[in-house]
């Protein structure tokens, strides 16, 4: 056995290999900062049920710890999960065709659901009626509410709204004083008014006891729903909340990814839609072959984005954008290709897909970080100032492909 110092330091490198604080640490030992202070510092060592618990956590052995054998973490990709899953309370706010999803999804995998949707919605006052979303019925297990005071019940509180309706939303989660909720948003966008990230949104309205989670990532209800799987990233800057969240909803049907770069994640799950616009346009026009250059100089170009931002250029390459391309890009269920498609046709489309203002968020982003986005450029000025889409279309890429790197 080592001293107490060099016990200390290995804890210390294990915590931050796994980029927890001590606060969190803490919180999931059930001990004050101060005590995990005093372990990393060599002043006192964990007790035995302590040790037995960090060991689970950090998935060494006690004898890795007791030895500073801190190395030993690289042998797992990420702390082991709890003991396994407890049924808990979970809220969805959003009964459009995602909310109805992950409500469904919840309750496949055990959990207590509760669907809120708006009382004025003829489309809400229906499901209720009905049970029945376009692609899925709902279970009975599922409760369907107006009330969204039961938000303040819930251990997750995961919302599916539009992206430009989310700060009213928080507004109305402020008046309810939420104190530590974990609260998953689950769409993709920027608002459009202020450039302002979702959790952003969320954290700026929200008491700062409450953990803000992303979760995007390729995926359509359509496509779960007959049983294939696919995977997702869960993302948020408490790594506690990111476990926690991971820990309670992976199933056979949704394997998630720990996302380790939250700006990464947001820009590019949002630049995405934009992406899919784009690509809806090029088949509205014939030009479907000219996809692959899409995907090619839009993961560049969003990646030069996301750097100038503060996150990481392989973010762009990852499941919440790249990753998610098969699913936008392609995929008969995606909304924002079959809005360009439309769009080009002149037909009707009968909603904006999120894309439509999320372009015009990123094309504010791109001038105040300096950075160029020749393809949203393109794309607002079609959507926005009502250009010719062939015509732009063929610029960009004729410039595009002249000066690919």
């Amino acid at each position: 056995m080592m001293d107490n110092q060099a016990i200390g330091a290995s804890l210390a490198h294990m915590r931050r290999y796994y980029r927890i604080t001590q606060d969190e640490l803490a919180a999931r030992l059930g001990v004050s900062r101060q005590a995990v202070s005093r372990w990393e510092t060599g002043a006192g060592l964990p007790d035995v049920a302590q040790l037995m618990r960090l060991s689970k956590i950090y998935g060494v052995t006690v004898d890795d710890i007791l030895r500073g054998n801190g190395a030993a973490v690289a042998r797992h990709g990420t702390i082991l999960a709890d003991d396994a899953r407890e049924p808990r309370r979970v809220v969805v706010i959003g009964a459009g065709r995602w909310g109805c999803f992950l409500a469904w999804y919840a309750a496949r995998i055990g959990h207590q659901v509760t669907l809120v949707g708006r009382r004025e919605s003829e489309n809400f006052r229906a499901l209720r009626i009905s049970r029945t979303s376009g692609c899925l019925t709902l279970p009975e297990s599922i409760t369907l509410s107006d009330d969204m005071t039961c938000a303040s019940e819930a251990d997750f509180l995961l919302i599916s709204v539009p992206a430009q309706q989310l700060a009213a939303l928080a507004g109305q989660l402020a008046e309810m004083e939420l104190r530590g909720r974990t609260i998953v948003l689950c769409m993709k966008g920027v608002e459009a008014s202020t450039g302002r990230r979702l959790t952003q949104v969320i954290t700026d309205a929200l008491d700062h006891s409450n953990e803000a989670v992303v979760w995007v990532g390729p995926g359509h209800a359509e496509e779960f729903l007959r049983g294939v799987p696919n995977c997702m990233v869960i993302d948020s800057a408490g790594e506690m909340a990111k476990q926690a969240v991971i820990r309670a909803f992976s199933s056979d049907l949704i394997r998630f990814y720990y996302g380790r770069d939250l700006v990464g994640s947001e820009i590019g799950a949002a630049a995405k839609n934009v992406i899919g616009i784009a690509a809806g346009m090029l088949d509205g026009l014939g030009l479907t072959s000219l996809k692959g250059a899409l995907m090619s100089r839009g993961t560049r170009e969003v990646a030069r984005l996301i750097v100038a931002m503060g996150g990481d250029a392989a973010s762009a390459s990852g499941l919440c954008h790249l990753g998610d391309y098969e699913a936008t890009l392609f995929s008969p269920h995606s909304r924002n290709r079959a809005f360009g498609e439309c769009w080009v046709r002149g037909e009707r489309f009968g909603s904006l897909a999120e894309g439509y203002a999320t372009v015009r968020a990123l094309r504010s982003l791109g001038k105040s970080h300096g950075v160029e986005l020749p393809i949203c450029e393109t794309v607002y000025r079609i959507l926005y100032e009502g250009t010719d889409a062939r015509r732009s279309l063929d610029r960009l890429f004729a410039r595009s492909l002249k000066d690919e790197f």
